[in-house]
């Protein structure tokens, strides 16, 4: 007589969220899709592991996703559905890569059976991100989701960490089977080291060093890294200066910090660094905003010695061709500086002076404005909690954020360095559902706000309490400081013509408000924090601040003279 075999069989949906749980994912953003249903009914099975973010346009949920990431160190998570989805996302993929970003995004695609036919929604995914992503591929067997799941957040998550795409088409998230599939085994972080010859040959140039500067920025950081790499600096008698959008790395107020490599980077730091004898760069690609266009450190061969920190080998001389290249994860070198004994240290007063220079760049300019930015900024930072998380997206109202928002906690800050217009909003709403003990303050300009503001309605389902703060000059700022630029008197396009984004909050169910004078800001600050959900704060600008270093009169008369 033979067994009756009655094990449940389970579809190619069940395998996939099996295989998340397995690697400990408990946040998943999406859009909803009829590409991926088998997904979306295996996710109702475990609400009470996985929270299902549902978002209001894949643009948004793939921001969301990179967010996660950066706050975790583990791949943020996005589901989106074939075509028009996965085009929306791509963004967040791009701002991933860029950034350094473990995420993992999982698009729908049509059945096997029908592909190459241009069928409904169909595209090439694998085509299409492979550009984007440090890999991309299609699952095309049932009993393999497992495999590529494990190997999608292996390779997330190695080396420089990064974007991954998984198409799934339908028929394979439809297929059944007996539940004697393996489940994958947690994928974890492989991070290469410096070797001991290397760090001797590091010390020894650091200790004959006149005017060593260190630069920090790149993927796999952490709180524990920045206080490593503090200590570090303090032994030996190095300075810190952070790459674009990585202020957070280390704590601002300390003495060896002497400010951040932006876009508009302060003067006495450009001057900083071509005065130093030294750059070790850890973790920094020394990408174009951070290094002025490739001015400020030109390639091939930097003039300054280059000790050049990567966990991706094929980026050690791939732009700069440094005098000391060391494959290493900044994690593992922080904890191998950390060791490391001085035999003596040289004269550090110029790094007092530096810093005394970044501190005095703190110092709010006087203005006879109505409502002055770097004052709003300043009200802020005094306000709110030191740990707050501090989301933007791109545009010139994030030069008064940098400037004059000191960074004291990682990671308090989730800004993309792709400079991806429309970021600031998702993140804070990521922020919020994954630190929902922290404050959370999101800025974004007129234009950058509108580019994801429906995820407005995101943070109200979900109950969260968010501070928007919305920079309307009504025009696309940094487009607009270009072209005055480059062809004075012949601006066009950059025009906007708002809503009123206060009433457009109060739409949502927030608390909204709009502010013209610095003197209404205090107290309608005060009713936001106050409100029961998340609030919004619309700032009306005068238009001629083009930017927190220089004004469109400035730059006309300039162009005239």
């Amino acid at each position: 007589m033979t067994q009756k075999n009655t094990q449940r069989r389970l579809h190619g949906g069940n395998i996939l969220v099996s295989s998340l749980l397995a690697q400990r994912v408990d946040r998943v953003f999406c859009v909803p899709g009829e590409s991926y249903l088998p997904v979306l009914d295996a996710l109702h099975d475990v609400g009470d592991k996985i929270d299902l973010v549902v978002c209001r346009q894949e643009g948004g949920a793939a921001n969301m996703a990179d967010a996660y990431g950066k706050l975790t160190g583990r791949p943020g998570v996005c589901f989106v559905t074939r075509g028009p989805g996965a085009t929306n996302a791509s963004t967040g993929v791009h701002t991933a890569f860029q950034d350094s970003t473990p995420m993992v995004l999982f698009v729908g695609q049509v059945g096997s059976q029908i592909k190459d036919r241009e069928a409904f929604q169909e595209v090439d995914f694998k085509a299409m991100f492979s550009p984007l992503a440090k890999w991309a591929a299609e699952i095309s067997d049932v009993s393999r989701i497992p495999e590529y799941v494990h190997r999608a957040f292996q390779t997330a998550m190695a080396g420089r960490p990064g974007p991954v795409v998984l198409a799934l088409p339908e028929d394979v998230l439809s297929d059944e089977v007996f539940e004697m599939i393996e489940a994958c085994r947690p994928a974890e972080p492989t991070c290469a080291a410096p070797a001991p010859q290397q760090l001797v040959r590091l010390q020894e140039m650091v200790e004959m060093a006149e005017r060593p500067l260190m630069i920090v920025g790149g993927g796999g950081w952490s709180g524990q890294t920045g206080r490593a790499v503090e200590a570090f600096a303090e032994r030996f008698g190095v300075a810190i200066a952070s790459s674009l959008r990585c202020q957070d790395y280390v704590c601002n107020a300390h003495p060896n910090y002497i400010g951040h490599l932006g876009i508009g980077a302060d003067p006495a730091l450009a001057e900083q660094v071509r005065k130093s004898d030294l750059l070790i760069v850890l973790g920094a690609r020394l990408g174009e905003m951070t290094t002025a266009g490739y001015t400020l450190i030109k390639p091939p061969y930097s003039k300054n010695k280059l000790v050049h920190i990567y966990p991706d080998p094929e980026e050690l001389g791939h732009v700069y061709q440094s005098d000391l290249p060391i494959n290493a994860a900044s994690a593992e070198m922080a904890k191998a500086l950390a060791l490391l004994e001085p035999k003596g240290r040289g004269d550090t007063a110029w790094i007092a002076a530096a810093h005394g220079d970044y501190k005095a760049s703190l110092t709010i300019p006087q203005s006879d404005r109505d409502l002055d930015m770097a004052e709003v900024v300043a009200r802020l930072r005094d306000t709110l909690p030191d740990d707050t998380i501090v989301t933007s997206g791109a545009g010139n109202y994030t030069g008064w954020v940098h400037a004059y928002w000191p960074f004291d906690t990682f990671r308090s800050q989730l800004a993309p360095t792709s400079g991806a217009m429309g970021y600031g909003v998702p993140a804070a709403v990521a922020a919020k559902l994954t630190c929902p003990e922290r404050t959370v303050v999101a800025f974004a300009g007129d234009g950058c706000f509108l580019m994801n503001s429906q995820e407005l309605a995101t943070a109200a389902q979900y109950d969260l309490k968010i501070l928007f703060i919305v920079v309307n000059n009504a025009m696309y700022g940094t487009i607009r400081m270009h072209q005055e630029r480059n062809y004075p008197g012949r601006t066009v396009g950059t025009d906007l013509r708002n809503p009123d984004f206060a009433v457009l909050a109060q739409a949502y169910g927030l608390h909204g408000e709009r502010v013209a004078h610095i003197d209404q800001f205090d107290a309608a600050l005060q009713r936001a924090l106050a409100a029961p959900g998340s609030a919004l704060i619309e700032l009306v600008v005068d238009s001629d601040a083009i930017s927190f270093r220089t004004t469109i009169a400035a730059m006309q008369k300039k162009a005239k003279a």
